[in-house]
Order: C-alpha cells, then structure tokens, then sequence
C-alpha cells in the first residue's frame, strides 16, 4: 500500500488510528548538532507524514498535540517518532508542516525536471542529488557543462512550467512488473515492501519515485539555474533552486544589493568593482598598521630597557594589537633582560585574545598554567614561553597580581640565600 502522502501530496491533514507506540530514543541534528532524544515510536495503519526517502528529507508535523521530530521507513512501515505518548487503537489526526512539505515538492519535481531535461539535450545522467536548506545540487555524470548549456537547460525547464505540464504518480503492484524496466531508475531500496511508485512528468519523464512531488509544472512557478562546479570523480555539480526558495532568495539578494550599494556607495553594476576596491585598500592600510604596530612595540620595549631601575616584571596588555606587536615586543623584552619575566596579553579586555608568558624556564613552567587557568585560556610551552588564547581576559589583573607575588617570593628567597652566606 502506497501511504497516503504519496497518494495525495497535497494533503495537510489525515485521520488514522495508531497500531504501536513504545518508548525509544532517536538521534536528530538540532541548531546544527547531533542530540539524542528521548521520544515514542509511533505506528499508525496509515499516515500523511512522509518518511525520508529517495533523496528527499522526511517530513515534520504533530500526531494529535504530539509534536514529530522524525519519520523514517522500516520495510513498508513509516515509523514515526513523537514527543509525546498515544494510546494503540486510539483515532488520531495528523498535521503536516506544509511550509517544509511544499518546498520539498518543489525542489523534488524540479530535480526531475532538470534531470530529465538536462539527460535530453545532452545525455548527461543524474547520479545523486541533494536537497538541503538553501540551494539544491544534482550531481551530473560528466566532467563539465558549459554555461551555454546550462542557460539552454534553464530556458527550456521554465518553458515546460509554462505549458503546465501534469505530474502523476503511477503505482504498479508488483516490484518485478516488466513495466517497471521501461521507467527511469537507480534502483529500489534492498528492503522495498508493497507497490512501487512511478512519477510520471507527461511528455517528458517517468522514473521510479517514492517521494511527495506538484501535480502539475506550473506550481513549480520558476526555476532557475545558480551554475555548476566541478564534483567527485569527473562529476560535474549543477545547482538550482525553484519555487518558494527562489523568491526567498531573490528578497535575500535583493536586501544584500541594497546594503552593498549603501556600503559600497555606488550601484549593483559596480559592486565588485568596488569591493575589489576596498579589499586592496583595506590590505594596504592593514600592513600599514601592522608597521606601526611593530614600531610601537620597539618602542615600548625601549622605554622600559632604558630604564636603570627597572623591576624584574614586565605586564603589559594592549586592546587594538595583535600577535605580531605581542612577538616583537616579548622578544625585545626578553633578549635584552633574559632574567626579566614578561607577560603580554592582546585583544578585547573583557573577553578573548592571547597571551604569551617569557622569562626563566621555571617560572614560565611554574606559572604558564596558573595563568592559563586564571584567563580560561588553552595553550601550552612552545620554544620555551607559554602561549595562550585567552577567553576571559577580564581576569588579567588577578593573573598579574600572582605573577607579581611569584616574582615577590622568588626575590624574597634570592635576599635569604644571600644574607646567610
């Protein structure tokens, strides 16, 4: 039995009754990352909520008040896992996230479309694809497509949406129907069970599916090509986005141009232009400064080595330097006063930056960690100093303050051993 999203995908919501339903545990990709979940396994005789499956994400929705975080197939059985408990033999009324179901229709029949299209013209084979969030890859079976063809694949697809051709999904009975051998394919899963499912693009595709796709081309409203990149193994990626996803991206590019062209001071036509622009000037001002910089640390380092009562401490932190002041002014630090022990931080005074620790080995053994520790920063002994990233530069007085007692201590132990010789 075909499900009945895939019967009707345009359905949004559908009473069952519920077969199973035990507690289980289901890892989902939340904010980007993997969580595992605590959830029931839910069964039903029949469902509007379409399993993940011939390419095409699974679908999200609720089963009563009970919200559906995954819906997977297991032979012929759509298993549904559910945040929230429902009782077998009970009638229940499914709800299908139809924001996320139609854009999946879109994306899926177009991929059709530009499959079958691009296969046409120039007998290049689809080999995968992939949905995703934002722009939609199919992996074609040759090396390269130029951009006159990927323009003539773009013009004829949106020619198709405009004659609005009919979409139908077709079920044969029999998996070894001999039918099934004229339809495009790249196989059934190993654990197919049940009819199999053909989508039909009149005049223009037949292919084994299981998937949700329109009824019809023109409710794919546009599609247009993005370009293509060299893929895997002599496979050429070209990508695309229709529908819903196009217009979204157009008002995304849209608000873009016309922060750029504020930014930029000047039209879309010119951006790049400008930008290339600004970016050299940007890098030339930026070696500027790391020149400076660099004289500045010098300088620094000289105040404080002319001095003839310098302490045998030196801390010093800077807000708007880098790694390069911090290095040449612990080397001109160090190097002129081997004994000295010096401690510079960089970056932002309540939050991140870096740190180096110098000085006699034991001291930078001894207190690196401590002040490490202190600044909530990871780093380790690399050619003799202790070098950090901080994450809580806010602590550094603290770090200072026990650096300054170390080196307190040291000279106090220093003045003991002396006076009993």
């Amino acid at each position: 039995m075909a499900l009945a999203c895939q019967q009707n995908s345009y359905l949004k919501e559908f009473t069952s009754k519920v077969v199973s339903c035990k507690a289980s545990q289901v890892t989902v990709v939340q904010n980007g990352k993997k969580n595992k979940v605590q959830c029931h396994e839910v069964v039903l005789e029949d469902t509007v909520l379409f399993p993940e499956g011939g390419g095409q994400p699974d679908d999200r929705g609720t089963i009563g008040d009970a919200e559906v975080i995954k819906v997977e197939r297991k032979g012929a059985t759509a298993v549904h896992y559910a945040i929230g408990e429902l009782t077998p033999g009970s009638e229940v009324t499914m709800k299908v996230d139809w924001d996320r179901r139609f854009d999946h229709m879109q994306q899926h029949t177009a991929q059709h479309l530009i499959t079958a299209v691009a296969d046409t013209l120039y007998g290049y084979k689809t080999t995968s694809w992939s949905l995703g969030e934002g722009i939609v890859t199919i992996e074609l079976d040759t090396p390269a497509v130029s951009q006159e063809q990927l323009e003539k694949i773009e013009v004829e697809v949106n020619e198709k949406i405009r004659q609005q051709v009919p979409v139908t999904p077709r079920l044969y009975a029999d998996k070894h129907d001999p039918k099934l051998q004229e339809y495009r394919a790249r196989g059934l899963p190993d654990d197919h069970e049940g009819p199999v499912r053909v989508l039909d693009i009149e005049g223009i595709d037949a292919t084994l599916c299981c998937g949700t796709h329109v009824s019809n081309l023109a409710h794919l409203q546009a599609i247009k090509i993005m370009g293509s990149e060299k893929g895997k193994k002599n496979k050429t990626n070209l990508m695309f986005v229709a529908g819903g996803r196009l217009l979204s991206y157009l008002g995304r590019s849209y608000q873009v141009e016309r922060e750029l062209t504020g930014i930029l001071k000047g039209p879309l036509e010119k951006h790049v232009e400008l930008a290339d622009k600004a970016i050299k000037g940007f890098k030339s001002y930026q070696k500027i400064s790391q020149s400076l910089m660099k004289d500045v640390a010098l300088l620094e380092a000289q105040v404080y080595n002319s001095k003839p009562d310098r302490q045998p401490l030196f801390c010093h932190f800077r807000k708007d330097a880098e790694s390069d002041y911090m290095n040449v002014l612990v080397n001109e630090i160090c190097n002129n006063n081997p004994d000295t022990v010096c401690m510079v931080c960089v970056g932002d005074d309540k939050g991140s930056g870096l740190f180096t620790l110098a000085g006699p080995q034991d001291v930078v053994a001894t207190m690196g960690p401590k002040i490490a520790d202190l600044l909530e920063a990871k780093g380790a002994v690399t050619g003799g100093r202790y070098r950090g990233k901080v994450n809580k530069m806010s602590q550094r007085a603290k770090a200072e303050k026990l650096l300054q007692e170390h080196v307190a201590s040291l000279q106090q132990a220093s003045g003991d051993a002396k006076a009993e010789s």
